[in-house]
């Protein structure tokens, strides 16, 4: 037994249940993500640390009254964006929570909003294009959110006062904040000095050992790594190293005895079923996005199956790397224009730069031994035009389900439903159309049903296929 070897047998559930807690939410403080979440970190500190060392390559820290779970990275990820209250966090909002940090990392024990407003200010005077007037309403609500996602983490607490009040009007509304150093402190714990720092893909690298223990171990808990972090994991998307791990029955049995979830696993890749709440993200989820996704879905399938329709064209799928390349290109766009960075780093010698190998640097001969079996995968091709059509059908037959807002915009309410069912891996948006990725086949018999319930309409789904 090679994972939970010193949790005992009856309290292996409770353990578990730490273990997704703790990867859910990797800062762990005496309020988030609950009062209890801390203590029971803390109980299985030593089993913790070994278990999500080995496996995973992760690292438990406790800073004072706060845990924190720093984990590398091995590709960005555009999915899981900071949210408050629903709202997501646009790159005004991501600036000023840095900027806040920062803030708050050279402040005492107490600071009231306004100051914490007049110091971010001031520091985004300083960034071209960005700035914070706080008599402008969309700067006020960003600066906000910022404070609210860290007051929710228990890195301020209100001591006095209101945010609600000084955001109607910060001339006559005010909060005294505690600063809670702790969580500060574990909030900002860089990969890398900003030196070092030239791209993106610079917070992405991390050491690997050159020896073929440390090779193979690094392939291991990147196997594991992707079942966690990924929707779905297909084997013709991961390195050589990687797929071997992966299609080894010991990496399924300690995922399963690590998190008390179950991987499923078929010919095209593996999935992690989500049996516990694991995460907040669900397919088929609620709302009208969701209900439409999984009717096209069903659209796609029976088309795909239809004996009397021509066989769909297949297509293959943009090379792995071609998208996260396209994201780091976007958070790049933002460096400064002065080169400020780049200036930085060349004033320092790259410390053991031959033993850090980034996302890529040692899959680059796997990629070209195994390009013509990607060649050969090809995955059935749908148009937009397809799409448009079955939404229009979609929306004359459960239209009433749907609302208002997205009957006036059914082609929204379209692109919407794509992003949604590429976000969890099911299809894979391509010029003019989408491909259908293999667990589609999942969802290949939908039945839908409205029903009125006190005059208002209510879509219910029901996925009664079963995985391919």
């Amino acid at each position: 037994m090679r994972v939970a070897a010193e949790v005992p047998a009856l309290a292996l559930a409770e353990y578990q249940k730490t273990v997704r807690t703790l990867l859910r939410h990797p800062l762990v403080t005496t309020t988030h993500p609950d009062t209890k979440t801390l203590q029971l970190v803390r109980r299985w500190a030593d089993p913790l640390r070994k278990d999500l060392a080995e496996q995973l390559g992760y690292r438990l820290e406790f800073v004072g009254h706060a845990a924190r779970l720093v984990r590398p990275r091995d590709a960005l990820d555009a999915t899981h964006p900071a949210q408050v209250k629903d709202r997501t966090f646009d790159r005004r909002r991501y600036a000023y929570l840095a900027l806040t940090l920062a803030v708050l990392g050279r402040a005492g024990i107490q600071i009231t909003l306004g100051e914490l407003a007049e110091a971010v200010a001031a520091d985004a005077a300083r960034v071209e294009g960005l700035g914070l007037d706080t008599d402008r309403l969309s700067d006020r609500r960003a600066f906000v959110d910022a404070v609210t996602w860290l007051e929710e983490r228990g890195a301020l607490h209100v001591a006095d006062g209101s945010i609600s009040a000084w955001a109607s009007d910060p001339g006559s509304g005010e909060a005294l904040y505690d600063i809670g150093r702790d969580v500060v402190n574990a909030l900002f714990r860089p990969p890398r000095v900003l030196q070092h720092v030239t791209g993106a893909a610079a917070l992405l690298q991390h050491h690997i050992g050159t020896s073929e223990n440390a090779q193979r171990q690094a392939a291991a808990q990147k196997a594991r790594r992707l079942l966690l972090e990924q929707p779905v994991v297909y084997l013709h998307e991961v390195d050589r190293a990687v797929r071997n791990h992966l299609r080894s029955p010991a990496v399924v049995e300690d995922m399963e005895r690590l998190t008390g979830l179950r991987v499923e696993r078929r010919g095209e890749g593996l999935m992690l079923v989500d049996t516990a709440g694991f995460s907040d993200a669900r397919f088929p989820g609620t709302g009208a996005v969701a209900q439409a996704a999984l009717l096209l879905l069903g659209e796609m399938a029976d088309r795909f199956v239809d004996p009397d329709a021509r066989n769909l064209p297949r297509h293959a799928p943009p090379p792995p790397a071609q998208r996260h390349d396209e994201l780091l290109s976007q958070v790049d766009s933002a460096l400064p224009r002065a080169g400020v960075l780049a200036e930085a780093a060349a004033s320092l010698a790259e410390p053991d730069a031959e033993h850090d190998a980034g996302p890529g640097v040692s899959e680059a001969t796997d990629a070209a031994e195994l390009a013509d079996e990607s060649g050969e995968i090809r995955f059935p091709f749908v148009s937009d035009s397809f799409l448009r059509s079955k939404m229009k059908d979609l929306m004359t037959r459960y239209g009433v389900a749907f609302g208002e807002t997205w009957r006036a915009d059914p082609e929204r309410l379209r692109l919407k439903a794509v992003e949604l069912l590429d976000r969890y891996r099911l299809v894979h948006r391509v010029d003019s159309g989408v491909l259908m990725l293999p667990l589609a086949g999942r969802y290949r018999n939908v039945i839908a049903k409205v029903s009125r319930r006190k005059q208002a309409a209510v879509a219910t789904l029901f996925d009664l296929g079963d995985a391919p």
